[in-house]
């Protein structure tokens, strides 16, 4: 089966293939249009999910954060509760000391935990401030978070109407491509698409119009568009590197 494909690769001569290949040209040009009908929505969508993604994560570390410096604030209210036992404990031992050095001793004692404690009020501040700073970020983020989802939500809508109304199309198109595809030769099939990939419009064939080439509007010599009007051999232009062919051929009107 392959070697009867390949005989009946050959057996297409210079026009054939020159006008198999403006076909399907054709073909992918029109998918193209299609493809720009869409426009930039499928990049939009891929944005918003991701963006939407990177808020989600910022909203779980921004409650993350905000409930460690919840459970800080809870440690050192717990650390305040144990400084006041311990002042109680050694305001009572003073009652009891047998001299002067006890006494002093305890009274730095008490005022070390009072420290302790001025020490633990101020850093409760602190975390607290710091908590309710995430919790605001939290918020923020939120908010931003339901209006990029609800924006999402449009695009998406957007993006499957205008799918729902190409698909059938563009599967028709792919499907006429692909057969088209089979008909040529591969070698010629690669350049085609190689030159097709590096044109800024798509255009990896193109006619010669006005003594020019179609693509890059560069005059084409007398002598080189004879030779692109009889067939004979596959021609590129010299300064784009599009395949040409003679509008008669692609069955396009010729300019004048």
């Amino acid at each position: 089966m392959a070697n009867e494909k390949s005989k009946n690769e050959k057996e297409l001569t210079v026009e054939e293939r020159l006008k198999a290949v403006y076909d399907l040209q054709t073909l992918l040009s029109e998918i193209d249009r299609i493809r720009t009908l869409r426009g930039e929505l499928p990049l939009e969508v891929k944005d918003l999910e991701d963006e939407i993604e990177g808020l989600k994560t910022r909203i779980q570390n921004f409650k993350g954060e905000a409930e460690e410096l919840r459970k800080a604030v809870s440690t050192k209210k717990n650390e305040i509760l144990d400084a006041k036992a311990a002042i109680e404990k050694y305001t009572e031992q003073q009652n009891n000391v047998r001299n002067n050095k006890e006494f002093d001793f305890l009274a730095k004692e008490i005022g070390f935990k009072q420290l302790e404690i001025e020490l633990c009020e101020k850093r409760i501040r602190e975390y607290s401030e710091q908590a309710e700073a995430k919790l605001a970020e939290v918020a923020s983020a939120e908010e931003n978070l339901e209006d990029r989802t609800h924006m999402l939500e449009e695009k998406k809508s957007e993006l499957d109407e205008i799918v729902s109304e190409t698909r059938q199309d563009e599967e028709k198109l792919r499907e006429k491509a692909k057969a088209l595809e089979e008909k040529i030769e591969p070698r010629l099939l690669k350049a085609f698409k190689r030159i097709r990939g590096n044109a800024r419009n798509g255009l990896g064939i193109v006619t010669v119009q006005r003594n020019a080439c179609g693509g890059c509007f560069n005059r084409i010599p007398a002598q080189r568009q004879m030779e692109i009007k009889m067939h004979k051999k596959i021609i590129v232009c010299e300064y784009c590197g599009r395949i040409m062919i003679d509008p008669e051929l692609a069955g396009v009107p010729e300019e004048v």
